[in-house]
């Protein structure tokens, strides 16, 4: 069964690990990663920072990516296409080996997170062994196992799911609404109680692995 699997990487066992120190508000969102073999990855980053004079001297000095190019230009905001050639052991472990998908990579202030897809729930096995033999830190922070449905990718439970759609499809996030919290309660066989409850638990759950991703503690 496929497995969505969050982990977190120290960034100075990875990739763009100098550029995060050189530059302290740095924020790098990993667009697309693909590898081309087992020692070259070229991803697709968003690069957001204040001083983006500051990220292009760090990319200047960064040993572990070459053929940099500029793809947009947003001002604070700035996508790039690269190679990252050092520290991607643990990147090609999942994208070559395991046949896995990065559905989505953040690094920022010491860390990389990555949400990624792997086919089985083995080949999450066979990275994290990967790590411990090579001595390379490797923190799982969550585990979805997909099923026939889709709501696994965001680990939402079925019943979650089900309310979810039931609940758009029944208009309740229309301006005004077209069915009562009540009335969508006895649509569903439940109580008012046990759908809020459900709400609140979907609600949360999506914003965790949906928006969230990425985004550290702010005061």
């Amino acid at each position: 069964m496929s497995t969505i699997a969050n982990i977190e990487i120290p960034a100075d066992e990875f990739a763009l690990h100098d550029t995060l120190v050189a530059v302290s508000d740095l924020e790098l969102d990993v667009e697309r990663v693909v590898a081309h073999d087992d020692e070259r990855v070229m991803p697709f980053i968003w690069v957001s920072s204040d001083h983006m004079d500051d990220v292009e001297r760090a990319f200047e000095n960064d040993a572990s990516i070459e053929n940099l190019e500029l793809l947009s230009d947003l001002g604070e905001e700035r996508l790039y296409r690269m190679d990252w050639t050092t520290e991607i052991e643990v990147v090609v472990q999942i994208l070559v080996e395991a046949d896995a998908t990065v559905l989505d990579a953040f690094g920022t202030d010491g860390r990389w997170e990555f949400r990624i897809l792997f086919p089985e729930r083995e080949a999450l096995s066979m990275t994290h062994e990967f790590c411990e033999e090579n001595g390379l830190t490797i923190d799982i922070q969550n585990i979805y196992e997909m099923d026939a449905d889709r709501h696994g990718r965001f680990g939402l439970s079925e019943a979650q799911h089900e309310t979810l759609i039931a609940a758009f499809e029944h208009g309740h996030y229309e301006v005004p609404r077209d069915i009562t919290l009540d009335d969508l309660a006895d649509e569903l066989d439940i109580s008012h109680q046990a759908l809020s409850e459900r709400f609140r638990r979907a609600y949360s759950t999506l914003i965790e692995n949906t928006l969230i991703v990425g985004v550290g503690d702010e005061e």
